[in-house]
């Protein structure tokens, strides 16, 4: 196994440099990293066909993302660096008051497979932006990828602002044991109890994104056709295995039919177009490994087993991995794919007559990462809109409120996940908030409330619990 001690002592000296770089030297730090990856996006889209046959647009996608977030931080970092003046307090008055936004030191980003370069980087973004130096331990589910990143950043980056740790659960566990001062991790809620766990030991902060069960209402008065196409994109968009894709639909009892019709309507239409079947589409993906995909056609049994009804796909072949879109109709509570976030193209469709009731089904699993509506009246929007809670919401659309806009801060709610990355609340997420008052000498330089107290500090506090 790799020396991560050794690693972790070079990268501590590492974030003593970068916490004296200026703002301009941090963002020539992450365009240099930008420009490595484009320029071996070849590689990165090669290994991402490997793992999960993904097509070359796949993998650009992440890179966009990726670009918007360096684009970003480039520009503004040497702002946010700047201290930020507060306004005085009667307390503070004739004083400098101001937040100076200090690197927190060490990062380790414990990344996931699903999105390796985008989910291994963008905190990464926020974390040299803040000044720290960050050991990046990607998926072994995504070897190829994994690969791709330690060889392009190590000789890109310093190894002592930069490591790339590849291996299994053996070396997230030794560097877990180490004093990291701030931990951002991907991924399922198991594992981010180990990590939240972990970093108690010392104290370190914590950023945990772990998806969930992400609803998408269609209200009455949703335009069926487009909700439908948007959410079946959305929900078979990588296999299914995006943290923010839409894991059921609840859709109003009078545009059920409507609903579900429209949805095998338009899987139909954007992964079989050519009517050679699903597993001919380049644009649908395979599940990562074997161990996910016995999972999935366990899901999938137990759905037909209970009584669920197949409205179109769930083919299986072990042999690639592929699962053909599901959209499955009389689901019931007691179903596996009801309780656990699915990840996979299989999207079941549940009823409702009220619009409390979706509420209520809603509220029977801890608060999602994402939620989606789809609606054209606005009443009906700030209804389910005021009535719930979730990382984040999207009107009308799904998936693009991820890694799309550097001012939106994206991240969970309790068991979705903690923290917030993106943009400026990256950077913050990724900094301590250092509070200064600075006290001048001479006139303003009052004394009179030290002891032993006198008559006027004892009326102007009077006053104070007063006011």
């Amino acid at each position: 196994m790799q020396d991560v001690n050794t690693r972790f002592a070079a990268l501590s000296e590492g974030a003593r440099n970068l916490a004296a770089a200026s703002g301009a030297e941090r963002a020539e730090r992450l365009r240099r990293m930008l420009a490595a990856v484009l320029a071996n996006k070849t590689r990165f889209y090669e290994a991402a066909h490997e793992e999960l046959k993904a097509c070359d647009l796949d993998v650009a996608a992440q890179l966009v993302m990726l670009k918007s977030e360096v684009d970003w931080a480039a520009k503004h970092v040497s702002a946010w660096m700047k201290p930020h003046r507060v306004r005085n307090s009667a307390a503070t008055f004739g004083k400098k008051c101001y937040i100076l936004y200090e690197p927190k030191g060490v990062v380790l980003n414990l990344s996931t497979w699903n999105a390796p370069v985008c989910i291994g980087l963008v905190p990464a973004v926020a974390a040299i932006a803040a000044g720290n130096s960050v050991a990046l331990k990607p998926s072994e589910l995504a070897p190829h990828s994994a690969r791709v990143l330690r060889e392009v950043l190590e000789v890109t980056l310093p190894q002592n602002e930069f490591a790339v740790f590849e291996g299994g659960p053996e070396v997230a566990q030794a560097l877990l044991a180490l004093p990291f001062n701030h931990i951002y991790y991907t991924g399922g809620q198991r594992v981010g109890r180990l990590v939240m766990k972990a970093a108690a030991e010392h104290f370190a902060g914590v950023t945990l994104e772990m998806g969930g069960k992400n609803p998408a209402i269609v209200d009455a008065s949703a335009a069926i056709d487009n909700a439908a196409k948007k959410i079946a994109w959305g929900r078979i968009a990588n296999a299914g295995q995006v943290c923010v894709a839409p894991d059921y639909v609840l859709a109003h009892q009078s545009v059920f039919d409507a609903t579900v019709a429209a949805l095998v309507k338009a899987i139909g239409a954007m992964y079989n177009a050519n009517g050679a079947g699903f597993d001919q589409s380049p644009e649908l993906l395979r599940i990562i490994n074997d161990q996910h995909f016995t999972r999935v056609a366990g899901l999938l049994k137990d759905a037909r087993d209970k009584g669920a009804e197949f409205q179109c796909g769930g083919e299986l072949r072990a042999a690639d991995r592929f699962v053909a879109p599901v959209v499955l109709t009389n689901v019931t509570e007691e179903m596996l794919v009801m309780q656990e976030e699915i990840f996979a193209p299989i999207l079941p469709v549940i009823p409702f007559r009220e619009r409390s009731e979706a509420i209520e089904i809603i509220q029977r699993r801890p608060k999602p990462l994402a939620l989606y509506i789809f609606a054209r009246e606005r009443e009906a929007i700030d209804y389910f809109l005021r009535h719930t809670s979730a990382g984040s919401t999207v009107d009308n659309h799904n998936l693009i409120q991820s890694g799309t806009n550097p001012r939106l801060p994206f991240g969970g709610v309790n068991h979705s996940g903690m923290g917030r990355i993106g943009g400026e609340q990256g950077f913050r997420e990724m900094s301590n908030a250092r509070s200064v008052v600075e006290q001048p000498l001479g006139f303003l330089d009052l004394t009179f409330n030290l002891p032993p107290y006198s008559k006027t500090y004892r009326n102007l506090i009077e006053r104070a619990l007063k006011a």
